[in-house]
């Protein structure tokens, strides 16, 4: 009897640990949670016992964590955006641009993108700092410059402040382009006037320098010709005529198709050259 009851007591204990197990086990995994991470995304791993991982991003795949973890999920592929906003140009006239900016985080520091701004970190960070940027540079400029000749340097130099503002703040800026400036339609009216007349003037100054430098051309050849007919007049004495009319009569003389030289009656003795 003793022997029973000591085999089933031995039994109710096990029993009981083999519970206790089961229920730790249940508590500790029944209740895991899976986050899928897709293709060009990365995670941050939070926990109600130690806060956000620094030291750690989760990569694309299928994860599982227990239920005080939470994974947040950000997309590291490069992300646009169009901004309108106005400015004031150098001279205190308002205008207003179209301006896109590409970015992405970096993986590298995306927990403390997550520890200092969180998911909304474009409203916080990069169009404060678009914004910034832009109103800034404008306001070096005139309102001739921005519609014409200045607008590259201008993009150029926005895109420069934004991008080392953000690089800052874990947050690399692919390009920041200006899609459109619009100005008042009379401003416009009168920068594109002024540009015409410019140009019509560069154009008539063109071509005064052209027929400036024609004109030299023919001066210099006319020049030359007339040098050219005074050295052959002194080169053209009675005594090398002569000679010259001397070889033209034998020439005529020794060639194959001639038959009969009629010499001239001329001072000289020399074919006589009707017309002269």
């Amino acid at each position: 009897m003793a022997n029973n009851y000591q085999n089933l007591t031995r039994a109710i204990s096990r029993t009981a640990i083999f519970g206790v197990i089961a229920l730790v086990v249940l508590l500790l995994f029944g209740g895991l949670m899976s986050t899928n991470i897709r293709s060009g995304e990365s995670a941050v791993r939070y926990s109600v016992f130690g806060g956000t991982d620094l030291e750690k991003t989760y990569t694309e795949g299928l994860k599982v964590y227990p239920p005080w973890v939470s994974l947040i999920r950000y997309d590291l592929r490069v992300q646009e955006k169009l901004e309108q906003m106005t400015a004031l140009t150098s001279n205190g006239l308002e205008i207003t641009m179209d301006v896109s900016v590409r970015w992405r985080p970096e993986r590298s520091t995306l927990p403390e993108l997550h520890t200092t701004y969180g998911q909304d970190y474009y409203r916080k960070l990069v169009q404060p700092e678009l914004r910034s940027a832009v109103r800034d540079i404008v306001g070096q400029y005139t309102p001739e410059q921005l519609y014409s000749s200045k607008r590259q340097e201008l993009q150029a130099q926005i895109f420069d402040a934004v991008r080392i503002k953000a690089a800052e703040q874990y947050i690399i800026v692919e390009a920041v382009l200006l899609r459109d400036i619009k100005l008042p339609d009379q401003i416009r009216a009168a920068i594109e006037n002024k540009l015409k007349e410019e140009q019509e003037a560069e154009r008539y100054e063109f071509t005064l320098r052209k027929e400036t430098l024609e004109a030299q051309r023919k001066k210099i050849e006319a020049e030359g010709e007339a040098e050219y007919q005074r050295i052959i007049a002194r080169s053209l004495s009675p005594e090398y005529l002569r000679f010259k009319g001397i070889e033209a009569t034998m020439s005529i003389a020794n060639s194959p198709n001639s038959k009969t030289v009629i010499v001239g009656s001329g001072k000289d003795g020399l074919p006589l050259i009707l017309g002269n």
